[in-house]
């Protein structure tokens, strides 16, 4: 037991100084890119601590937090060469990057010396880590880590956007979105307009937050009531905020259960 914990221990820092270099290799002298792969190699590096902080807090065995841990690491790999070729995040106007990011594991071949079972596990989060909703799938582990990667992205997006964010916007929010926003929907990225609906959006990835130690993090550090500051005081939107505040209060009274799906045959 103890001699697979430190081999996978040793995998993910070799992968680690693996994906540094990787991450440098999209380094540019033009000034947008760079800053573009900047942005996104401190992500990856957030990211990577806070999924394995979310597994220790869920309890998970070490195998498992790991696996949390490569799966960060791994969770953006295609953002890279997405932006190097696009100039541009946005999937809608390049290619979805939890795909692109499939693609580039297989061209390295860099979960090969994992089990088959982690492999596909890895692969499942990854892929599903930026859908608007996860796959269905019976198996409740990947479930799990599909929701734990989601949930660590989200934590750390909040703060990339901060700097971004805008108080003087005079284009109201798309109907749709409001109304979605009222009764505590997700809304299609596609369908966004304007920058408040951006910003609306922010917001209702509230509702996509699976666990409480999360949602803790992003209200305590203040990016909910900025982004509501910021956004229009109309009464379609106040309700949408009360309903939000109701549904934090409700979901912050109760504690993360320890993650209990574990596959004996890995441990």
């Amino acid at each position: 037991m103890m001699n697979k914990i430190n081999e996978l221990e040793q995998y993910c820092l070799k992968k680690e100084e693996w994906m540094n270099g990787y991450i440098k290799s999209f380094y540019s002298k033009d000034k947008n890119v760079q800053e573009g792969i900047l942005i996104k190699e401190e992500h990856t590096r957030k990211v990577t601590a806070i999924a394995y902080s979310l597994a220790v807090h869920l309890q998970m065995n070490e195998h498992d937090a790991l696996l949390a841990r490569i799966i960060g690491l791994f969770h953006d790999i295609g953002r890279f060469k997405q932006f190097s070729i696009y100039k541009t995040f946005n999937d809608a106007q390049s290619e979805n990057h939890a795909l692109l990011g499939l693609k580039i594991l297989k061209e390295q071949r860099l979960l090969g010396e994992l089990t088959e079972t982690d492999q596909t596990l890895i692969e499942f989060a990854v892929k599903n880590h930026n859908a608007k909703q996860v796959e269905p799938t019976e198996d409740r582990r990947y479930l799990f880590f599909a929701r734990l990667i989601r949930d660590a992205d989200k934590l750390d997006i909040f703060r990339v956007l901060q700097p971004y964010l805008t108080t003087d916007d005079v284009e109201p929010c798309s109907k749709t979105f409001i109304g979605q926003f009222k009764n505590g929907g997700q809304c299609d990225y596609n369908m966004i307009r304007t920058q408040n609906d951006r910003k609306l959006v922010r917001l209702l990835w509230i509702y996509d937050v699976n666990f409480s130690w999360t949602l803790d993090k992003i209200v305590s550090q203040g990016y909910v009531a900025e982004i509501v500051k910021s956004l229009p005081q109309t009464e379609d939107m106040k309700k949408g905020f009360a309903l939000l505040k109701k549904y934090i209060m409700h979901k912050l009274q109760y504690e993360d259960k320890p993650f209990c799906y574990r596959d004996e045959k890995t441990q």
